[in-house]
């Protein structure tokens, strides 16, 4: 009910079903039909100040269900305060009925007791909710996350100007002509809500909402063509899995995963979708093809292969993984750092994959900062006779192009480069660390954040490598990870690439099940490179999973290691050195210092 004093109502609201600032009860994996659920239909009378500046002088609520009333409550409440005038002529209560009626500490544990377990309704919600919620918390009492329904918003969605001026309650309970008439008390108030509802819930319901899932996503700003897609979910399972839309030509036009596809699904035809071109896809997709997982890592791992396999126009990420830079150390009498596309069994040394040019040739750069190796593209023999170019003369390159440099000498420095790329990245990050150093100094700090940039570049990609290669060298792991049920994920890799996954119930022994998938999983030969088997963003997949705690490793041929002076102990470092171009001189400076020794646990 509207007072005066009372807030307006809040439009913001996306759904007439919505949490009060806590999470709300996952109905929608249940799918529950309004008619097997609870609802307590609340109404507040108060003193017209908003919640902590005013107080509550009755709460009046109806529980219902299936139609029929199952219980009431009704109390007046002493405000502790006074109430106004024009307040006690609009409700009827005055400060002498309420006098020695209990305080709203005293309500609140039988309130909430009689409200248990059910969803519930209020006529402009966010303020009987609001000050039901503040009470709580002002009191010690802990405030269920309860779902919420608000007949005030709901009648926004349904009601036309046509028959109703205005969605106040009295105006509702005439045009829905309720038993009860509302009267600004709180009892008849909410009994007159309870018609109210009932009036709604037969609107909606020839719109197709028919449980609480479809009440909590219902909005009249879904188009109607959208809503009416709908049942394109309705044969999907609650079960993790992919979900893949397509056209009237079953061209496939975007690919998803979800713990719960048919959840998942529906959403899309519901105003929580607000993505322009997911709207758009909706509005030209004719079927949704579900592909059950066992496991949560399963679906994902399935959605970028589908990416990548279709390549779905309305999919952003992961469609193209063959597209892959690499930096090369080219096999020729005087190598060089050559930037390529493809890895080739060519005893070369390599760092990558890279996702773009521009990343590839930050890394190219840092490290050149650290070996002066030559960057010109001349083909040279065993004994160059060529002319030295102005890097030479800056100091920045050993020039062997005029025979300056034996290739033994010229050798060492390519050797230092190779161990730098698969081993110990130190002399890159020491060489960058003090070449920042130098700059920040002179405070030429846009200058060291290029060279940071570079820094970052390699030592992400080198750690990246690092860390690939430790999986896709294994030919096999098995391993598994109890979930919250008591069951257990399986998963069989082999070289980094998931070649089976299930779920062993609770209950029974996974060993058989572990060596059932075992059996069956997909043969995945040796190739050339960290990613020959699968696609980098595949792998690191897998390795989060693996290196999530309580993963048991059950099997595994190979050795599953990173160098310990490897790049990833540089990492925290240079998360920690990043610079904000908005700090201050003096700040950038300090955090623009070495990231110096790092203290490997």
């Amino acid at each position: 009910m509207t007072s005066p004093g009372r807030a307006p109502a809040q439009d913001s609201a996306e759904h007439p079903l919505l949490p009060i600032r806590g999470v709300q009860h996952s109905f929608d994996d249940l799918g529950t039909p309004l008619r097997d659920i609870t609802f307590c239909v609340v109404d507040l009378e108060t003193t017209g100040n908003p919640p902590g500046e005013g107080g509550i002088t009755e709460i009046g609520a109806v529980k219902v269900r299936a139609g029929e009333v199952i219980g009431e409550f009704q109390t007046l409440v002493n405000p502790s305060e006074t109430i106004p005038p024009f307040i006690a002529v609009l409700t009827g209560i005055t400060n002498g009925m309420v006098a020695t009626s209990p305080r709203i500490e005293s309500v609140l544990p039988a309130f909430l007791e009689f409200a248990q377990g059910c969803v519930m309704v209020a006529h402009n919600a966010p303020f009987d909710m609001g000050f039901l919620k503040h009470e709580s918390l002002v009191h010690g009492y802990d405030w269920p996350d309860f779902a919420v329904v608000d007949t005030a918003l709901l009648a926004r969605r349904v009601i036309t100007p046509d028959e109703a001026p205005n969605c106040k309650l009295g105006t509702l309970a005439k045009l829905f002509r309720t038993t009860t008439t509302p009267n600004h008390r709180a009892l008849s108030d909410a009994r007159a809500t309870v018609d109210v509802l009932h009036g709604l819930f037969e609107r909606v319901g020839s719109l197709g909402v028919q449980t609480v899932e479809d009440l909590q996503t219902f909005s009249s700003r879904v188009a109607p063509a959208v809503r009416a897609k709908r049942h394109l979910a309705e044969s999907l399972p609650h079960a993790p899995g992919v979900y893949l839309f397509t056209d009237d030509r079953g061209e496939v036009l975007y690919v998803g995963k979800s713990k719960d596809l048919r959840t998942r699904v529906r959403s899309y035809f519901t105003a929580s979708e607000t993505r322009n071109r997911i709207g758009e896809m909706v509005g030209i997709a004719t079927a949704v093809r579900g592909i059950e997982c066992g496991t949560p890592l399963e679906a994902e791992v399935r959605e970028l292969r589908l990416i990548a396999e279709h390549k779905p126009r309305y999919n952003r990420r992961s469609k193209f993984p063959e597209r892959q830079h690499w930096l090369k150390v080219t096999v020729e009498p005087f190598p060089r750092l050559s930037l390529v596309k493809q890895v080739r069994d060519d005893d070369a040394g390599y760092l990558g994959p890279f996702s773009s040019r521009k990343t590839a040739e930050r890394a190219m750069a840092a490290l050149h900062e650290a070996f002066p190796i030559r960057q010109c593209t001349a083909r040279m023999s065993k004994h160059p006779s060529l002319s030295p170019c102005v890097l030479a003369e800056m100091g920045r390159c050993v020039a062997p192009c005029d025979g300056r440099i034996s290739m033994d000498s010229y050798g060492e420095f390519v050797e230092g480069l190779r161990s730098a790329l698969t081993v110990d990245p130190t002399p890159v990050v020491d060489a960058l660390d003090r070449r920042i150093d130098v700059l920040s100094a002179d405070e030429r700090f846009e200058d060291a954040a290029v060279h940071r940039d570079r820094l970052s570049a390699f030592v992400r990609s080198s750690a990246r490598m690092q860390r690939m290669a430790s999986v896709t060298g294994c030919a096999e792991i098995c391993a598994a990870r109890r979930t919250d049920d008591g069951g257990w994920e399986l998963h069989v890799i082999r070289r980094g690439r998931l070649a089976a996954a299930g779920f062993s119930p609770r209950g029974t022994d996974p060993r058989p099940h572990l060596e059932m998938l075992r059996a069956s999983a997909e043969t995945v030969l040796p190739g050339i490179g960290p990613v020959a088997a699968a696609s980098p963003e595949e792998i690191e997949l897998i390795l989060r999973w693996l290196e999530l705690p309580g993963i048991r490793l059950v099997e595994m041929d190979g050795t599953w290691t990173c160098p310990v002076g490897g790049a990833g102990r540089h990492l925290t470092r240079l998360d920690n050195s990043h610079t904000d171009h908005h700090q201050h001189p003096t700040e950038r400076r300090r955090n623009l210092r070495p990231l110096g020794p790092a203290r490997v646990s």
